[in-house]
């Protein structure tokens, strides 16, 4: 479990750390999801990240690489990892997932989603398949349960990548990367104020 963080870690820059948690198992509360879509925010030198401005709820994302950053926005949560370097507050959004273990449990928290392919589709349908909530708030990703990161048991070969999703500043970053032509990849939608400072 450490050496995976670890070995994302090395990874040079935030949108590298992104690529590559495709295809990883993010486990949260008894449920299981293969990334197949995240978004990349590049901390302090990225207007459209949390971290562009310090505060005490960006903190989080100053702090070690490998840690859960949750936020609550909207009436859900969303899961975010820390992707270092330290005082840097870079990170990834989790957008969507495939449920690969756990899919009783998914449904009944997700008891309105249209079919398996939708429970983890979207941020908020992601962390509430898995049970996250703000309770997991700094988690270690590398110490086991209730929510850690797993290997990929066959790595993402098809990424596709384009403008991050609702986001008002630095819209057209080609930071949103998912695995091509998955059916639990969200859609594309542009916030209607996209480009206004």
């Amino acid at each position: 479990m450490e050496s995976l963080v670890l070995a994302m870690v090395s990874h040079s820059s935030v949108s590298e750390f992104a690529r590559a948690l495709l295809g990883t198992v993010l486990v949260g509360h008894g449920v299981s999801a293969r990334i197949t879509e995240v978004e990349a925010y590049g901390g302090r030198d990225d207007p459209a990240s949390h971290a562009y401005t310090r505060t005490p709820r960006s903190e989080i994302m100053y702090g070690p690489a490998g840690r859960l950053y949750v936020y609550r926005i909207h009436g859900h949560f969303c899961a975010n990892v820390v992707t270092g370097p330290t005082e840097q507050g870079s990170a990834v959004l989790v957008r969507a997932g495939e449920i690969v273990d756990g899919l009783d449990l998914a449904r009944a928290r997700r008891p309105t989603a249209k079919d398996d392919d939708a429970l983890a589709r979207g941020p908020g349908n992601l962390t509430r398949a898995l049970g996250i909530t703000m309770a997991d708030l700094a988690t270690r990703l590398d110490d086991g349960l209730p929510v850690c990161l797993l290997e990929a048991d066959t790595a993402a070969t098809e990424i596709t990548a384009g403008p991050r999703v609702g986001v008002r500043r630095a819209a057209d970053v080609a930071w949103r990367y998912w695995v091509t032509g998955d059916p639990t990849v969200s859609s594309y939608r542009r916030h209607p104020r996209a480009g206004e400072m």
